[in-house]
């Protein structure tokens, strides 16, 4: 007889959908706990611009991978990886049921896909070489090498690019492979793989359609700033978080530390960060579309979410 495999519910979707939200009305209805897959909201001190969940929000859930790190230093995808298996294994210890919820789509795949990593050290000749490039340049390199993963990676962060790159030029990727990645039928991922999967995923999409998505994104932006999230960046570098390193934080923390350094009024830093973040949603809309497995609902189809919940438990 075979093992059954051990489930893990998986909620996602694209910035300001509601993920959260409905990851702790689930965790509620299944005695579940809630692991974060948001590659900013491990860092400590970065709350309103990363949308991190409050206390109060929790609803008495046990949350996993939040302030765990300090912003000073690096997270990777392999570091959340690792962390996130092990949180998964307390969990069913537990006699619990994991949920990950979180919108950056690589680090999700990283544990749905079981990702390999280990195969790609860091090369230090090709990091000097790459060093010496513009993130123009390093981003017209990694959008030959590896297309789709230049659609989802922040093309001005240095750090990440000469990373990808490094990755990219470690797995060729043939002609059609290069094709079916283009037209969204293969995962830039794929030929990373590693052992098959020991866990079972319902993997739920938070829908929203884009006029009504946009709104959320402006409202919530709006309600941001008055909450205190120019303080929140100031303050960070006031504790040593360098300019730099903000910038590299992307979106809230890139603008509004602009806006800090002079370099863009209130209002442009506004307007041009709410563009970037609605650029944004879209990427990561495009990142989820290459996943068929992804069952989308809107939220107020709970009912839906939770018969397909009962289904799949």
């Amino acid at each position: 007889m075979t093992n059954k495999k051990q489930k893990i519910i998986v909620i996602l979707g694209p910035t300001a959908s509601g993920k959260s939200d409905l990851a702790v009305k689930l965790a509620k209805k299944i005695n579940g706990e809630i692991i974060s897959a948001d590659s900013r909201q491990v860092y400590k001190g970065m709350n309103i611009g990363t949308g991190k969940i409050t206390s109060k929000e929790m609803g008495k859930i046990p949350h996993h991978l939040l302030d765990i790190k300090d912003p000073k230093k690096q997270f990777t995808v392999v570091d959340f990886k690792k962390l996130t298996e092990k949180e998964i294994q307390e969990i069913l210890k537990r006699n619990k049921t994991p949920i990950i919820c979180g919108g950056t789509g690589f680090y999700i795949d990283a544990i749905v896909k079981n990702i390999n990593f280990t195969q790609v050290g860091p090369d230090k000749k090709l990091r000097k070489e790459l060093e010496k490039k513009s993130v123009e340049e390093l981003f017209r390199m990694l959008k030959k090498l590896n297309p789709a993963r230049s659609k989802n990676i922040d093309s001005k962060n240095k750090r990440r690019l000469i990373r990808a790159i490094e990755i990219a030029k470690n797995h060729k990727i043939t002609k059609s492979q290069n094709h079916k990645i283009k037209e969204n039928k293969l995962s830039p991922y794929s030929l990373q793989l590693g052992d098959k999967q020991k866990y079972e995923f319902l993997e739920i999409g938070a829908k929203t359609e884009n006029e009504k998505l946009r709104k959320l994104i402006h409202d919530r932006l709006i309600k941001r700033i008055k909450k205190g999230m120019i303080n929140e960046v100031k303050k960070l570098h006031e504790n040593g978080v360098s300019w730099k390193r903000l910038d590299d934080f992307g979106l809230e923390y890139r603008f509004i530390s602009r806006y800090l350094r002079g370099l863009l009024s209130k209002d442009e830093m506004i307007q041009q960060l709410e563009t970037k973040i609605w650029q944004f949603s879209k990427r990561q809309k495009t990142w989820f579309k290459r996943n068929k497995n992804i069952k989308w609902f809107e939220l107020k189809d709970y009912k839906k979410i939770e018969k397909e919940l009962k289904e799949f438990l």
